[in-house]
């Protein structure tokens, strides 16, 4: 294992000592900004912040504070020399949310991204195959400023080509490949149509993230590729991937935090919740220029496992794998669920492929759930039967259960399409 020491192993007093400064600091640079969200701190100063539980004084700051701010009136650096560079929030719907990054943010974007590698095991002897795209989307940048921090070889394909992908894994001696969480599963079935075995390369590492993924899909993936798979986190608005990473421990991802603060809070009352308790993230950066965020609502839902040391031996935070959004939640029939819940039952049978679809609509004005699932090797009638069992004891209702030949669902381009809700007209 290979890290930054001197800054992953502080200790918890100095990590908190550099995160209140840090708050203070965010909090100057955007009421001294021309940014329209210092309107919402017009009654609180950077030193009226003397302790790290003081950040709960500061408002929430929402999605649609950054959307209606479009293009730029949310940006807290001047629009001259400064601006390097910019990306937007992959989201399909409403007006994006666009973050301008200065020098120092891609900077810090390749430190925090360097450290993900390292996390990984990854290192400048290795290869990397960068598949998530280079473009609006932050992902394949991310990749490749820390690959090159950390003096890796950069093989940057981006997405698609999945089977000049394989061809290159093999040729070029890849040694870890970065992409979208579910896109190594369709690598996966490419590799069986053209009879490409994975263990015939130097593959050794998947970095994956973007997506809510299972555990299940972890360890499908793990199997079928003889890869040894970890979860990265961020999004655009709080600088891009690579804001944390699992460890060799495979215990939490680790949220670098002399880069952020996290808080977890319940999305109803938005109070802080206790560690241990699942709520929504809430995230405030330290280090950013372009776009400082304060109490960012991020509607991803996890909880803190742990603030102590890991036996990896970094001390930043862990959090929980993000089970999914607050958005991503389904209501059938009175009952709350997520997908990735639904996900983790059907992946323990080996005879579905992970090509799944939950439909929604209404029948006869009642609401109504559809899993359609794709047989791969073979799926009996006692299958079906036990798969029935476990929905029911996860949902506490029955749903219908469609079974269809392998290559049924449509491969998507981009992240996986889980959910097709027919109720919305």
């Amino acid at each position: 294992m290979i890290f930054n020491e001197k800054m992953e192993t502080l200790p918890r007093e100095e990590l908190e000592r550099i995160q209140l400064e840090g708050i203070r600091r965010t909090l100057s640079r955007i009421k001294s900004s021309n940014s329209v969200l210092k309107e919402k701190y017009r009654d609180i100063e950077p030193e009226d912040i003397k302790s790290l539980d003081d950040l709960k004084k500061l408002p929430l700051m929402e999605k649609d504070d950054l959307r209606r701010a479009y293009p730029f009136n949310h940006i807290a650096v001047e629009d001259d020399d400064a601006w390097m560079r910019m990306h937007m929030s992959s989201g399909t719907t409403g007006t994006p949310v666009i973050n301008v990054m200065t020098r120092s943010d891609i900077e810090q974007w390749g430190e925090i991204m360097a450290r993900c590698y390292y996390a990984a095991g990854v290192a400048s002897k290795d290869r990397i195959q960068i598949t998530p795209s280079f473009g609006l989307f932050n992902g394949g940048f991310g990749f490749h400023y820390g690959a090159e921090k950390i003096g890796a070889f950069v093989i940057p394909i981006g997405a698609g080509r999945s089977r000049l992908q394989l061809q290159f894994l093999k040729d070029l001696g890849t040694t870890a490949i970065t992409a979208i969480a579910s896109y190594p599963l369709r690598l996966i079935e490419v590799a069986d149509e053209i009879g490409f075995d994975f263990r015939e390369t130097n593959l050794r590492v998947a970095i994956l993230g973007a997506e809510t993924w299972s555990d299940e899909i972890r360890k499908r993936i793990e199997s079928e590729m003889d890869v040894d798979t970890y979860d990265i986190i961020g999004m655009t608005e709080s600088g891009g991937v690579g804001m944390g990473i699992d460890c060799e421990v495979k215990n939490g991802i680790h949220v670098w935090e002399d880069h952020y603060v996290v808080e977890i809070i319940d999305p109803e009352t938005k109070e802080v919740v206790k560690d241990g308790v699942e709520g929504e993230m809430v995230i405030t950066t330290l280090t950013r220029e372009g776009l400082p965020l304060l109490r960012y609502r991020t509607r991803d839902i996890t909880r803190i496992l742990s603030r102590d040391r890991c036996d990896c031996g970094r001390t930043h935070l862990r959090i929980d794998r993000i089970k999914g959004r607050t958005d991503d939640m389904l209501k059938v029939k009175g009952v709350n669920f997520y997908p990735s819940q639904i996900e983790a039952i059907l992946m323990k049978y080996k005879q579905l492929s992970p090509y799944y679809n939950i439909v929604l609509e209404k029948v006869k004005g009642k609401g109504s759930m559809t899993i359609v699932a794709e047989r791969r090797n073979g799926f009996s009638s006692e299958d079906l039967d036990r798969l029935n069992n476990e929905l029911y004891d996860l949902l506490g209702f029955h749903c219908h259960i469609q079974i269809v030949p392998d290559g049924t669902l449509e491969r998507p381009q981009g992240k996986a399409v889980r959910v097709i809700d027919k109720r919305v007209k």
